[in-house]
């Protein structure tokens, strides 16, 4: 849809003076943004499925749906949405892939995704291809959510949310193949930090293959990276956190 679509502008790592603030970015294809619709917020109005189309954007497939007041909109689409499907958005919504409903509703065991964390700004947990949240508990008004890295957390039951999996779950298996495929994807190379010189990394120099040579791994500037938690201790949603994700071992 012609009027869903828009041009941003590529920044390729720059800030507003022109320099580089993150490295490996930059070329890509020229591609087109899709306006996606995480709201949903046509309450009761019908929506059949016209199509399911790619996005360049975006890992997942998306969905132009045609609501029965004769406006059309892109939408995530869930896995399995099939084309001539009605989907419906509402408080009273069937329990079906592809319907957004509240919280509250959805029984426990259920998955979802597309999820408000404030009432009415639209989906921003479970977006990225093949996601889905676990509906875990409803207690005193919150909902507890699994997310896909294990955390459970507490969300308002009255947020709405997606049924269903996001589409394309595949996506993982996807093998780049080529170093040019990488490029189309605004990917520019990474050189390691081994193979430079002393003076351009605390990896650099020595003859052939040498160990790091330093206790902590760190960046190209000195800062430790690997075990230092960077989440903010005061984070005002820690206290919404019921169990904390599994450190990798």
């Amino acid at each position: 849809m012609k009027r869903m679509i828009s041009r941003l502008k590529k920044n390729a790592g720059r800030n507003n003076q022109g320099r580089i603030t993150m490295r490996h970015q930059g070329s890509g294809n020229t591609i087109l943004y899709r306006a996606i619709d995480f709201k949903q917020m046509k309450i009761g109005i019908p929506g059949k499925v016209e199509a399911i189309e790619y996005d360049p954007y975006r890992t997942a497939f998306i969905a132009r749906i045609s609501y029965k007041d004769g406006d059309r909109r892109y939408i995530l689409a869930p896995h399995s949405l099939k084309v001539g499907t009605v989907i419906l958005t509402g408080p009273d919504a069937p329990l079906e892939a592809g319907n957004r409903t509240v919280l509250k509703r959805i029984p426990i065991g259920s998955f979802v995704h597309n999820v408000e964390l404030f009432p009415g700004k639209g989906g921003q947990m479970g977006r990225s291809a093949g996601v889905s949240i676990q509906v875990l508990a409803h207690e005193e008004g919150y909902t507890h959510l699994k997310m896909p890295s294990g955390e459970i957390r507490k969300v308002l039951w009255d947020n709405y949310a997606s049924i269903g999996q996001v589409s394309n779950p595949e996506y993982n298996l996807v093998s780049i193949g080529k170093a040019g495929r990488s490029r189309w994807l605004n990917k520019r190379p990474t050189v390691r930090g081994s193979a430079m010189n002393p003076r351009d990394h605390p990896y650099g120099g020595g003859e052939g293959r040498q160990p790091r040579g330093t206790k902590r791994p760190k960046t190209k500037w000195g800062k430790t990276t690997g075990g230092r938690k960077t989440r903010r201790k005061k984070k005002w949603s820690n206290a919404m956190i019921v169990k904390r994700r599994e450190k990798k071992r």
